[in-house]
């Protein structure tokens, strides 16, 4: 068994958002080359609200509940009863099937608190967990953190969108060798791909054949580049596991990072075990910050699209640079992530990455992150200023010539 140290030790937070500032280049400042990259500061580590604004109404949503008081300020623990009833009927049109407001829906402390959550309920130690490499970072660091086996399976993440997704043999084969839990995201963060229709099918099929209980992050599912009807949820699905929890949440289409705010939906056990959890780590999330799901999926008209066509206008223009450039970026289907990979350096990957904030102003966040072979691969959020994140770009392929090997 793991002590507390080794168990903290896996748990870095240095590249993770707002953590850059108390890094350094002190230790590697004799191999600086070149001078200082003029241009607006952009931080890729994580979307801007400024320039892409929360829903309209939000602030409104808030004060309101606000002005409710103890009755917003004290929910349930899994949340206000008539907003669970609400934001309940929205996900279940939205993902294509019902869901019980009473028993199998909980409001979190936003996604990555409703992933703390669902893990707690389903990881102990030495449980078997299926993590695909590369997706979220911090996937693999709670599966260690509640004392799981981690058995990665890769993404299949290239230009055959057809067969986009975790790898279907390899997975079958960590479920054959005794997987009891497989977590993954769709859209995948960092790349962008959205899991294939059939291979959602074949997920379902495998989970339920082999009892593998399914969290699936389904954060940017709402801001698609491809039609609605290419985009499978597997709880809708006809083989859909009979233990799944997907996760939604408002804070990165919709710009509500700042109100912490998640949704779980799944099988209601588990869903009860996740208020068990939350009722010892935050109570609720914060009563008042509720409110601002009122204004989830009812956006004035037109709103939705246009923020994925600007979106979609940052992510073609990123694309291209990139790609012209020589540094090879797939294209995502979905969400707001580019995943360049960067030509071979002469200097190590964090180098490169705590030159880049130096010497152009530009943050991103390293490969290493989310895959451990990544060596050669960055993480941009481009829900960024539009004309900024170009310049950005531009900074960032000048950097990478720089320094090439």
């Amino acid at each position: 068994m793991k002590s507390l140290d080794e168990i903290f030790g896996e748990l870095g937070t240095d590249n993770a958002p707002g953590q850059e500032v108390r890094q350094t280049t002190q230790q590697c400042d004799d191999q600086k080359k070149g001078e200082t990259l003029a241009g607006v500061p952009v931080d890729f580590s994580h979307g801007d609200v400024d320039a892409h604004p929360p829903t309209p109404g939000a602030l409104e949503a808030w004060n309101q509940g606000f002005e409710r008081g103890a009755a917003q300020a004290y929910t349930e623990y899994r949340g206000l009863d008539a907003l669970r009833q609400r934001v309940s009927q929205d996900v279940a049109a939205f993902t294509g099937a019902p869901v019980d407001y009473t028993s199998e829906l909980i409001i979190t402390p936003g996604t990555q608190g409703a992933l703390f959550l669902a893990l707690g309920a389903v990881v102990t130690h030495g449980t078997k967990v299926v993590v695909i490499e590369p997706d979220y970072f911090a996937n693999r660091k709670l599966v260690t953190f509640f004392g799981g086996i981690v058995m990665h399976v890769p993404l299949n993440y290239g230009d055959d969108e057809s067969n986009r997704g975790p790898d279907l043999n390899a997975l079958e084969k960590a479920f054959k060798d005794g997987a009891e839990v497989l977590i993954f995201s769709t859209p995948n963060n960092p790349t962008g791909t959205v899991t294939a229709t059939h291979v959602i099918a074949q997920i379902a099929t495998l989970a339920q054949t082999y009892d593998v209980t399914v969290v699936v992050d389904q954060l940017y599912a709402r801001m698609q580049y491809v039609a609605e009807d290419s985009y499978a949820h597997l709880r809708a699905d006809q083989n859909a596991p009979k233990n799944i929890i997907t996760i939604l949440g408002p804070s990165k289409t919709e710009s509500l990072s700042g109100f912490r705010l998640g949704v779980a939906f799944g099988t209601a056990v588990l869903v009860d075990r996740m208020e068990k959890l939350q009722a010892l780590v935050s109570l609720r999330a914060a009563g008042y910050n509720q409110a601002a799901l009122e204004t989830w999926f009812r956006e004035p008209e037109g709103w939705l699209q246009d923020r994925i066509a600007a979106h979609q206008a940052i992510r073609d223009d990123l694309l291209r640079l990139f790609n012209d450039a020589g540094l090879r970026t797939e294209r995502p289907n979905a969400g707001s992530y580019l995943y360049p990979r960067l030509p071979e350096l002469a200097i190590s990957l964090n180098d490169f990455v705590r030159f880049l904030r130096e010497q152009a102003g530009v943050i991103v966040t390293p490969g290493t992150e989310f895959a451990r072979q990544d060596t050669d691969r960055i993480r941009l959020n481009f829900s960024q200023d539009h004309q900024a994140s170009v310049a950005a770009a531009q900074r960032i392929i000048a950097l990478a010539k720089r320094y090439a090997r």
